[in-house]
């Protein structure tokens, strides 16, 4: 793409004021820098990813108030986050996350473990336990 084609859409970038950087081609042919206020096929996607994040946040709330899963499910999707990072943030093999997303063994888990979970979240401890969900 040539500098001057580089999409100029609204986006929530340029709503903040914020550009991107993005490669295209110069007068010379040579690639280089530029920025882009947003890009309307960019924003659709991002917009529809979110949506469905959304969805899926909503399902694992129903999930944990039904008693399937703990409040390490909710954080960790809140987080953007999947077993395999979440094990490595709290040093703990991603079986036995997975096996603590279960509300049964949530709510046996020790204070040790559980200060693991809310270190990595970034919360407290009753944050943990009690989700404002």
């Amino acid at each position: 793409m040539k500098k001057e084609d580089v999409p100029q859409d609204e986006s929530s970038l340029s709503k903040a004021n914020i550009k991107e950087v993005v490669y295209a081609v110069d007068k010379d042919g040579k690639y280089g820098k530029t920025l882009s206020s947003g890009w309307d096929a960019k924003t659709i996607a991002l917009n529809e990813s979110l949506e469905l994040i959304e969805e899926q946040l909503k399902d694992t709330i129903q999930k944990i108030k039904d008693g399937e899963l703990s409040p390490i499910a909710y954080y960790m999707e809140l987080q953007r986050m999947d077993v395999v990072v979440l094990s490595g943030y709290v040093g703990l093999w991603q079986w036995k996350v997975k096996r603590h997303l279960k509300a049964k063994i949530f709510r046996k888990l020790n204070e040790k473990i559980l200060s693991k979970y809310a270190e990595a979240f970034e919360i407290s401890l009753e944050e943990l336990k009690n989700p404002k969900i």
